[in-house]
Order: C-alpha cells, then structure tokens, then sequence
C-alpha cells in the first residue's frame, strides 16, 4: 500500500497543517490501495506563498535551463513508466497496458514538446514603434481529474514550466497518488523549490480555496461543467485568468459512402476505452437510416466482442469505473434510458462481478437525440446509436448539445469527411479513425470550457503579452 503522509511544498516534504488522511480504493478489488494526507486553506496559503516566493526567479530564468528540466523530467517518467502505470492502474482501474500507452507515454510526448516550445518565450514581435513580448502569467493553480490524471497534470504543467510559471497542483481525492510518484520524480531532478508545490484534499475546501485565493494568478481545471462554473465563481472576484477543460457528449457521424464496419467498430472501440470514463467519448453514433439496421449488427458485435475483467489482465479491453459513485451514476443513466424509451441491446448490468465497480459495455439503439441519455454526459461505457435521414439532418443532431468538445466524422474519402467536420460545432474532430495529435491544440465550444491546451496554443495560456513603445 502506498501511505503518503507528507505534501510536497517549497522543495520539500512537510507534514500537512490539515487533519486526517483519505483513503485511495483500488476500483477492481474495493481494498485500499493507498493513503494521502487532506490538507486545508493553511496548506493552500503556504504552497502558494511558497510559489509566490519562486516567481520572480524562476520566470527570469532562461528558457533554455526551463527547458532542460523539463527534458530532465520526460527522462525520469520514461525511466519509471511501468511504475507510474501501475499506480495510475491501481488507483484508476484502467487495464494495465492503456495505463503505459494512453496514460503515461501518451503524456511524455505532450511534455517532451515543450523542450523545444521554451524558446517561444524568447520571441520579440515588432509593430510599428511597438516591441511586443512574452511573459509567464504567475503562480498558477491546477485542479485535475481522476479520468486521466497524469495526462491532464502533464498538460498544464509541461507549458506553465515552458512559460516561466511556478504551480500549486490539486489532484483528486479519488485519484492523487501519481501525483505523489510525479513529485518526487520533480525533487529528484532538482526543480528549484517552489516551482511546483503538491497539496491533496477535498476540492470543495482545497480546491475552491485556491480558486479564490488572491495570490494565484490563474486556475486551470479539468472537470465537470458544473464544477468548473463553480471554480468560474470563486476566481471572479480576484479576476484571475481560468481555463477549464469540461464535459462533452461527443457525435461521430458516419457517412452513408463511409466504411460501415470499420467505422462502427471504430466508434465503439473508443467509447469503451477507460470504461467510457473520456471526456472526448463519441458517445452519440449518428447512422444514415438506409444502413442503420447493418451498423446495430456490427456495433452489438463489437461491443459483445470486448472483454471487461481484471485491469492486470492483458486480455482486459475494459476495467472497472474508478468509483462506487460513478457506477451509481452510469447504472442509474442506463435505467432513465430504459425509461425514455431507447432499446438495450446489450449492458446494462455488473457483468456478472461480486466485488469491483464494473458496468457491462451497453449500448442503446433507436435513440433520439432529445433524450437525457443522448443530452447529458454519462462518463461510462454507454453508446447511443441514433439515426439520421440526410447529411443536413445528421448535422443539425450532432451541433444540437450544450457541449462541443470533440467530434467524429467517418466518410468515403478523406475530403469529403473534412467538408462535413468543418460544419460540427466542436473543438476538435477526427476523420476517419485519426490519432490525437499533442502538438496540436485541445479545447472545446460552448460548454465545455474555455482555453486551450497542448502545442503552442496551451503555452499562450500562461503568457501575457506586453507591448513596450519606443
């Protein structure tokens, strides 16, 4: 069991000012997996002051020497990827081998970029008799998920780094200890103290006291919606910048030329990665009616087709929700789903496990687009199919939903499934079964967030930009 006692704060670790410790569950045995301590608004104050404290230095410090510890930090998670995997399966319950590829070494190549986007910081523009440069935004706070933790630490820190940031992190209570491993992967590259400052605990205390704090100069947080216009209301008063990364209810639109079963098992395959616990899910599969009766066939036998079971085991497609409450949440879903009329093909249920919180990979067919289960965003393994008549149609269903943080679009040829993602509303979209791409930037529309991150567009969000006449 890993027993943290201990926040890591200016350089070191200190024994918490907070009472008590929360216990970390292993989602696919319910034991204990592990222990962190619960820190309070006296921690918060301390790591602040503490990044405070570390400003001015570290953001006059030269890009080049940012840039190298954050080489120096890339080698030490390469080095200590199966341990980091193992943890983030442990506390998670995503199976072993997407925790190394999705969870970890997806993460070192978002954070290896900005070695190289350091030196950005150094540009001077020039307007007229304006000279125009970069400066790193301040103490920032970041408040992440438990979906995937590592990823979304990665890519806030990896560019508040680059930008000459120093940062106070938030991970979640349900899953904080990579976190722990990533600081003391952080003290052992000799990262000047107080750049990086870890505090775990509650984000109803720890974490809207540091949204609220007036010593953070930015809050980064990647979350729920209703979470995130929470943290909104808590920085409004000290109007710091807030970026937010929140929900989404994602549709892939399959053309009627398009690849059927390709693209179906396609749609499938990532709705049911991490349990559908993904914030970028296409969890709306939009199917041209004359072939819908064809792709129910291919989606109900892929689904079945996808083992769940023990995340240690290698043959496991899916694992275990990482909580006793969001399986609560999916199953209840499954039954407003039931109720609003749409047919269960398959799911619904624990699948057959006496201990761990798993839900079956369900999939619902003859959806329409006016349901809560096709509104609202579920976070489980449940795909909704749901039928369109013509292109226009089929536009209009995937744009209709308050979130639009990714979108989907499998077509004939490469063209003309541009000209249709060009129409969806939406932050990013992939054609044809394409891979995410971490120089790229990552954000979405309407009510899923504001900001970006990744590539240099998450860089300019830890910069201000000043304009000095000469």
């Amino acid at each position: 069991m890993l027993d943290h006692k201990h926040l890591f704060i200016d350089g070191r670790w200190q024994t918490p000012s907070g009472q008590g410790v929360a216990d970390v569950i292993n989602p696919a045995t319910e034991a204990v997996a592990g222990r962190v301590p619960l820190g309070d608004e006296r921690d918060v104050d301390n790591a602040v002051a503490a990044a405070r404290k570390a400003f001015d230095s570290w953001s006059r410090t030269p890009s080049s020497v940012r840039a190298g510890y954050i080489r120096a930090l890339a080698e030490q998670l390469k080095a200590r990827a199966d341990e980091m995997a193992a943890v983030i399966t442990t506390e998670l319950g995503m199976p072993v081998q997407w925790s190394r590829s999705v969870q970890v070494d997806g993460p070192i190549l978002g954070l290896e970029q900005y070695v190289e986007l350091a030196a950005v910081m150094d540009e001077v523009r020039e307007v007229g008799n304006s000279r125009v440069y970069r400066e790193a935004v301040g103490v920032c706070a970041f408040i992440n998920p438990w979906n995937y933790p590592l990823h979304q630490l990665i890519g806030k820190l990896a560019p508040a780094l680059a930008a000459g940031c120093t940062v106070v992190v938030k991970p979640s209570q349900d899953t904080p200890l990579h976190a722990f491993l990533l600081a003391q992967m952080i003290e052992d590259i000799g990262l000047p103290a107080g750049v990086f400052n870890l505090i775990s605990g509650p984000g109803s205390k720890v974490g809207e006291a540091l949204a609220r704090h007036p010593d953070v100069d930015m809050v980064s947080f990647t979350g729920s919606t209703g979470a995130g216009v929470r943290v909104s209301q808590a920085a409004a008063p000290s109007v710091k910048r807030v970026c937010l990364e929140l929900g989404g209810k994602s549709a892939l639109l399959i053309a009627e030329d398009a690849d059927l079963e390709a693209a179906v098992r396609y749609g499938v395959q990532d709705v049911m990665i991490n349990s559908g616990q993904t914030c970028t899910a296409l969890t709306r599969m939009l199917l041209p009616a004359s072939r819908y009766a064809e792709a129910v066939e291919i989606a109900l036998e892929e689904t079945l087709s996808l083992k769940m079971g023990d995340p240690l085991d290698p043959q496991s497609f899916l694992g275990p929700m990482c909580s006793a409450g969001q399986r609560r949440t999916v199953l209840d879903y499954i039954k407003v789903g039931q109720e609003e009329g749409a047919r269960l093909l398959c799911g619904g249920d624990v699948g057959g496990f006496e201990r761990g919180y798993y839900v079956s990979p369900t999939l619902f067919a003859d959806v329409n687009n006016s349901m809560r289960i096709a509104q609202e965003e579920i976070f489980g393994p449940v795909l909704c199919l749901i039928p369109y008549d013509d292109e226009a149609q089929a536009i209009q269903i995937a744009n209709d939903s308050p979130f639009g943080l990714s979108s989907g679009v499998w077509a004939g040829s490469t063209g003309r499934a541009l000209e249709l993602g060009r129409q969806l509303r939406a932050g990013q979209c992939f054609l044809n079964g394409a891979a995410f791409n971490y120089q790229a930037p990552f954000g979405g529309y309407k009510q899923s967030g504001n900001g970006r991150e990744w590539g240099e567009e998450g860089l300019n969000e830890f910069v201000e930009v000043k304009a000095i006449q000469v």
